[in-house]
């Protein structure tokens, strides 16, 4: 392929992934907005984020399947065009039910794009897979800003907070149809099945895998639960509704040159192991912070920037281990499934302890408790892994 070609497949790659989080971040600066119209619980309505994040662990592995059949390409295409039809809906949305149900439809959209995208950089960009993720990675994140900083000021304008969500949908629809035009074009065929064919299965039986998936699950607890909470946290120190958004669009923001940054730095000191140590710690000192009620704007910056290595280091390390696109697709199927599920978890839990406690100081240290398990844990898994696979890391 031309380089022009590979360009407007990396900017086909890099508009998806803006759709992977506005269905999730548009949710958490108008909470309060939402709560009050339909009369929702703070368990409840941390299910819109929660559900979601389920569905990209439950539905991960059907991804995979789907693409081993229909092909990498096609699938990202369709699942663009499901985020579509599950953001639209939430114009029409009047109850707690109804809402909780276009979360599980953009859940879907969102669950079969997650694992592809890397089987996607894998199969057309093998050679730049460090600078890919980072073009993902960015992306993502942009959405997620752009979703967290302006879903308020949105709401003032389009007059309902059913609009300012459903507005989403175009950046979707954007998203669908560049991809059907840059990318399938030039999508890998997928051989006609006239004979038994080997399908790569998700490595549930590997234990490199779990620790993988494990680490992943807890970054994963951490990222949703400050995407669903902080906010509402920074509300409860007496800070203004416009202050604490801002606070979640900084977590957001930040997170887009930690991640341009990555690969360069990883050029130069390529240790796993370090940097996601490192990223750890900047999440460490940020819940210490919020402990205290100190400068809630440095505490977010200093978790967003902890966030944006992770996820980026937790996205390389099935690459790292795995020869092809199809077991780079079915290593990241896993991690996703589980990991996901497990990070669903954290919203509610959250969400549960403020109701029974009227207070986010036992949430808080709970998060910190995660992030410290988090780091046994990549210590086990980056050493095991050097260890068994000695990975040459370029």
């Amino acid at each position: 392929m031309k380089k022009g070609t590979y360009i407007f497949m990396a900017v086909a790659l890099f508009i998806a992934a803006l759709n992977l989080r506005p269905a999730i971040n548009s949710v958490s600066p108008i909470l309060d907005s939402i709560r009050h119209d339909l009369g929702m619980s703070a368990a409840t309505a941390s299910l819109l984020t929660s559900i979601p994040v389920l569905c990209m662990g439950v539905f991960s592995p059907v991804a995979v399947k789907c693409a081993q059949r229909l092909g990498i390409e096609r699938v990202i295409g369709w699942s663009l065009v499901i985020i579509i039809i599950g953001t639209v809906l939430r114009m029409f949305t009047h109850s707690s039910f109804f809402l909780l149900v276009t979360a599980f439809i953009s859940g879907l959209g969102i669950a079969a794009i997650g694992p592809l995208l890397s089987g996607f950089i894998k199969q057309h960009f093998q050679s730049k897979g460090p600078l890919l993720i980072s073009v993902f990675t960015v992306g993502l994140t942009i959405g997620a800003c752009l979703a967290s900083g302006l879903v308020a000021p949105l709401e003032d304008i389009v007059h309902t907070w059913q609009n300012a969500l459903a507005i989403w949908a175009v950046l979707a629809v954007m998203g669908a149809i560049i991809w059907w035009l840059c990318v399938m074009p030039h999508a890998v065929p997928v051989p006609k099945v006239t004979e038994p064919q080997h399908v790569t299965k998700l490595p549930w039986n590997n234990g490199q895998a779990w620790l993988i998936t494990v680490s992943f699950g807890l970054m994963a607890v951490i990222f949703y639960s400050v995407t669903a909470w902080l906010p509402p946290i920074v509300q409860s120190m007496g800070y203004n509704k416009v202050y604490a958004a801002n606070t979640l669009t900084l977590f957001a923001f930040i997170q887009i040159p930690v991640s341009l940054l990555l690969p360069f730095v990883l050029r130069k000191f390529p240790s796993r192991l370090l940097w996601l140590l490192v990223a750890s710690i900047f999440e460490l000192i940020g819940f210490v912070m919020l402990t205290f009620s100190a400068l809630p704007w440095l505490a977010a910056a200093s978790i967003g920037i902890g966030a944006g290595a992770l996820f980026s280091l937790n996205l390389l390390l099935p690459i790292d281990v795995t020869t092809h696109a199809q077991e780079a697709a079915s290593w990241s199927a896993m991690v996703q499934a589980a990991g996901y599920v497990i990070g669903a978890a954290g919203p509610f839990i959250l969400g549960m302890l403020h109701d029974f406690t009227g207070n986010y100081l036992v949430a808080i240290i709970g998060l910190i408790l995660v992030n410290l398990v988090m780091m046994g844990v990549q210590i086990i898994t980056v050493t095991r892994q050097q260890r068994k696979y000695s990975v040459t890391i370029s």
